[in-house]
């Protein structure tokens, strides 16, 4: 074999045993020369996942601490949301009760006036006092006396009547209680006006009236209030009866 084929086969070998060579590894993985580790890491990377573990992995969570912190929570939500809800009831009740308007008979008006001055709206029933429709002296108002036959109460009233009010008959008048004054108490019309209305003028307070209802007959009056007049009347006849038996009993 002549050395020229000598040396060819010989570069063939090299070439064959350089193919299947494992390539050397640098010492250093990072390419990049101006890579620098951290001063008290220097065996992680910065892309190392090491240091994102919990630095302190013995903490144990206080599973009935967390619990009790909610329960605190949703019991604050709780109380925060009815308190909410029944100030909001309370001030929807106030109002309206605010608007509420009862059927009360004269007795009945005087006496939740004195009790609350500040609610004195009622719609007032009873019967027309006879004798005591008058023109108020020096006003464009109307002038009656509402009774329950124990109370009278004074009521005025500006614009024109129903066609069916008529003395000793039922009413409904709707307004407000309110203070007499000087002027109104001094009666106007005639010697009987003024006689039959000085019961209602003997009080404290009138009734101005906004609205007035009227039928010809009791059956409009409201229950309650018939209810307490037959009362009145009853109560009225036995007194009567019992002044007449000491009135025999006297003579006797």
């Amino acid at each position: 074999m002549s050395s020229k084929t000598t040396t060819i086969l010989r570069r063939i070998n090299h070439l064959l045993h350089s193919h299947h060579r494992t390539p050397h590894l640098s010492p250093n993985p990072n390419p990049n020369p101006n890579f620098r580790r951290h001063p008290q890491f220097p065996q992680f990377s910065p892309f190392s996942t090491a240091t994102r573990r919990n630095p302190n992995p013995n903490k144990k969570i206080d599973i009935g601490a967390r619990a009790r912190q909610l329960q605190t929570r949703r019991l604050w939500t709780y109380a925060l949301t009815f308190s909410g809800i029944a100030g909001f009831v309370v001030l929807v009740l106030n109002n309206f009760q605010d608007q509420l308007v009862f059927y009360v008979t004269p007795s009945d008006a005087m006496e939740k006036y004195r009790l609350n001055p500040s609610r004195n709206k009622f719609r007032l029933g009873g019967l027309v006092l006879e004798g005591s429709v008058n023109q108020a002296a020096s006003s464009a108002e109307m002038e009656f006396v509402v009774t329950d036959l124990v109370t009278d109460i004074l009521v005025r009233y500006q614009g024109s009547l129903p066609d069916l009010f008529r003395e000793g008959h039922s009413v409904v008048v709707e307004g407000f209680v309110k203070p007499f004054t000087d002027e109104l108490k001094t009666p106007a019309g005639s010697e009987k006006s003024k006689e039959v209305t000085a019961k209602a003028r003997s009080g404290d307070c009138y009734f101005s009236a906004s609205e007035v209802l009227a039928k010809h007959d009791e059956k409009y009056m409201p229950q309650e209030v018939a209810a307490a007049i037959e009362k009145n009347k009853k109560k009225l006849d036995e007194e009567a009866a019992e002044a007449a038996e000491a009135k025999k009993a006297a003579v006797a």
